[in-house]
């Protein structure tokens, strides 16, 4: 157990980052699920800068590393062309 105040206080801050990280990310995982159900070329399109916004502003945080953030919106480039 932590013996400093500062200390005490550095294990609450990161247990509240790290539940609004795990919220963030999951909501983006939620908007890539829903993004790759859309059939639709102009809903997809539509979608997209969202979902890219999203991502990058995850990555930026670091609640998502840069690659995995780079590859996903690749997939999601790739798919709204295939349509």
């Amino acid at each position: 157990m932590a013996n400093h105040k500062s200390a005490l206080k550095r294990i609450r801050a990161n247990e509240k980052k790290k539940l609004a990280n795990r919220y963030y990310a999951k909501t983006m995982r939620h908007m890539l699920r829903d993004f790759r159900a859309l059939t639709n070329k102009a809903e997809a399109e539509q979608a997209l800068p969202k979902l890219v916004s999203t991502i990058d502003r995850l990555a930026k945080r670091t609640v998502i590393h840069k690659n995995k953030a780079a590859n996903l919106k690749s997939k999601c480039m790739k798919q709204v062309s295939a349509l």
